[in-house]
């Protein structure tokens, strides 16, 4: 069982920047660990991932404004995101892929808006 605590949500203007974190209950070391959003009416969707070697896979939508990163010392990963658009505004979950479940948090709201 891996157990997940988002934090870092919030509102921001169009164009700025927030950072996402997702604490992990227990070693995250060989752990596939990867951020999810769901717009209202939406279908969840990838936003990035991060393998245990520091391999990253983003989605083209967030591809040059948001970075995926990992603490394993912490057991945190973090979702760095600028250059923010209305349409990031969204509930961002975290994910971890491990012996073939998922796991996944509370989801932490980013609100992007003038």
């Amino acid at each position: 069982q891996v157990q997940l605590v988002e934090s870092g949500g919030g509102l921001v203007q169009p164009g700025g920047s927030l950072r996402l974190s997702c604490a992990a209950s227990g070693s995250i070391f060989r752990i596939l660990m990867g951020w999810y959003r769901q717009a209202p009416g939406k279908q969840r969707e990838l936003v990035a991932r991060i393998t245990s070697g520091g391999s990253t896979t983003y989605a083209d939508s967030v591809k040059g404004r948001f970075t995926i990163s990992r603490d394993n010392a912490r057991n945190t990963v973090y979702l760095q995101m600028n250059s923010l658009k209305p349409e990031d505004t969204a509930v961002y979950y975290c994910n971890a892929y491990y012996l073939l479940n998922n796991f996944w948090g509370q989801g932490t709201q980013v609100t992007v808006s003038s």
